[in-house]
């Protein structure tokens, strides 16, 4: 597999309302002990990740989490764009995860989220 079609099937399980599969979804792409960290949570393992989505799900029904850019990576880590969209259609401003990639496995084993652009000074 692919490090663009890991991320796309991790980004697919933000979008899944189903947690089974979305554990399923995380299993194909995140390390077990995953950490997954953004300013307002940090969690780690999957199990943690699948109820930490759930929870922001519930707030967005209908939601859906589409990567926006291309990967950039380099030396076990990568970035990439993403975009939430509602239900109704309204796009919330792009975010940007960071990510260190287990180099056995191909998974992706920590992930740090931004939200928003980034400012300039």
């Amino acid at each position: 597999m692919t490090l663009e079609e890991t991320i796309d099937i991790y980004c697919a399980a933000w979008s899944e309302p189903d947690p089974s599969y979305r554990q399923d979804l995380l299993g194909r792409s995140v390390a077990e002990d995953v950490r997954y960290t953004d300013p307002e949570t940090d969690v780690t393992g999957i199990a943690a990740l699948v109820d930490h989505i759930s929870g922001v799900l519930a707030k967005r029904v209908g939601a859906k989490i589409l990567r926006t850019s291309s990967v950039d990576s380099h030396h076990g880590s990568a970035r990439f764009a993403w975009q939430m969209v509602n239900a109704d259609g309204t796009v919330l401003p792009e975010g940007l995860d960071v990510v260190w990639i287990d180099e056995e496995t191909g998974k992706l084993r920590t992930v740090l989220g931004f939200f928003g652009a980034l400012r300039r000074e």
